[in-house]
């Protein structure tokens, strides 16, 4: 009972907070739309476990579209609601509006949003109240935020996945060059983003059921992590298929994301199976859940132990057992996400000894995002085709 009357207080006075905040915005910016931006956000994270109005959402967004100069305005007011708050719900709200406004913008707005996380007006780090506080629903704030943090070096493309927001680098005349590298920097940055999903679910197996927020947020990360992972399996696959075409660093550094691969699939196998067995938990009841392929270590060194030796650089000499397993395995592999793709089949195992241990069951959403800003560069086209599309270089490695 004292629980509840605890409750009802913190609510109240939650309530007479969020009405003070208001009137003050509306004093001090009196002119122009500011005020209503002020407004709209803090009613949005209001001080109860209500989901976020998306009418709040809209009202943003309309408010921004018509003032692009006030980004860093609503930026800073996001920053400071979250800086200054010591209510875990109005927390997590503020962390779930931005990562609504992430994903319901459109491609400008994402852009300046981005822009001015990275130029420090957008900051999502929590008061020094809640980062003491170690609490599993707290603890998976914190997670949520480190989430973010790296989220916002994503982009949702023309097609509505997830893709890595890369920077231009040293120019490659190859085509195969390109290809390596490409595959080399974006598979990682899969492997940081499916790491920081990872490090939310420990606080998530303990979450009341009855906590609506942290299964809306988990919701929408468990729905982006199924896109990276898709893009995750695909770099794996193109990155076996080149593997000897790599120079002795690079063939290094392949190593060691596989290795991390082979950790992370295991992982993500246990948390989608977690998750899947809770699904009345979980805020979305209709996620389609990717059957996790697990990497095997053992494969994984045994490749390491080729690249150690020369052998495939003997004139002549036959490519090892290994390296045709691992190739054919690759090869079926993307044809696999290609039908997964087209048809969102489940396609069956095969009895020759592969990378992963079960098959991939990846069901992607055919959703057309349609921008109002012109259509991609011919480079930026020919990088996308270049990863996604790795295999056509497979036979580089026969």
């Amino acid at each position: 009972m004292g629980v509840d009357v605890q409750g009802k207080l913190r609510r109240a006075l939650g309530s007479v907070k969020d009405h003070a905040s208001i009137g003050k915005a509306m004093i001090y910016h009196h002119h122009g739309s500011f005020s209503d931006i002020e407004v709209a956000v803090v009613r949005a994270t209001a001080h109860d476990d209500s989901p976020i109005d998306d009418k709040f959402m809209h009202e943003i967004l309309f408010l921004v579209s018509n003032s692009p100069s006030s980004i860093t305005f609503l930026a800073e007011r996001i920053s400071r609601r979250l800086g200054k708050t010591g209510d875990r719900l109005v927390a997590l709200k503020t962390l779930l509006l931005i990562h609504r406004l992430l994903r319901g913008g459109n491609r400008g707005f994402e852009q300046q949003l981005r822009g001015a996380h990275f130029s420090g007006h957008l900051r999502l780090t929590t008061g020094w109240s809640l980062m003491s506080n170690t609490e599993p629903s707290v603890c998976f704030i914190h997670g949520y935020a480190a989430y973010l943090q790296e989220r916002m070096g994503w982009m949702i493309n023309q097609a509505g996945k997830l893709e890595p927001v890369m920077f231009q680098s040293m120019e490659v005349q190859f085509y195969e060059e390109k290809l390596i590298h490409t595959v080399l920097r974006r598979l990682p940055r899969c492997q940081i983003l499916l790491d920081k999903v990872l490090d939310c679910s420990p606080s998530f197996e303990e979450v009341s059921p009855s906590d609506g927020l942290t299964q809306a947020a988990m919701s929408n990360t468990l729905k982006e992590s199924f896109q990276v992972y898709a893009a995750f399996c695909e770099g794996v696959a193109a990155l076996v298929n080149m593997f000897f075409d790599l120079k002795r660093p690079a063939r290094a550094l392949a190593c060691n994301i596989l290795k991390r691969a082979a950790k992370q699939t295991q992982e993500l196998h246990r948390l989608y199976e977690h998750c899947k067995c809770k699904i009345m938990t979980i805020g979305n009841k209709n996620l389609e859940y990717p059957s996790v392929q697990i990497i095997s270590i053992d494969h994984v060194l045994a490749l390491e132990q080729l690249s150690s030796s020369e052998i495939q650089n003997v004139v002549g000499q036959k490519p090892p057992a290994i390296l045709d397993d691992l190739t054919r395995s690759t090869k079926k592999m993307m044809q696999t996400t290609s039908e997964c793709e087209s048809t969102t089949t489940t396609t069956t195992n095969t009895s020759l000894p592969t990378l992963f241990s079960c098959t991939l069951e990846t069901k992607i959403s055919k959703v057309w995002v349609v921008f109002d800003e012109e259509e991609p560069t011919e480079s930026q086209v020919s990088v996308e085709r270049l990863f996604i599309k790795g295999t056509h270089v497979s036979n580089l490695s026969q």
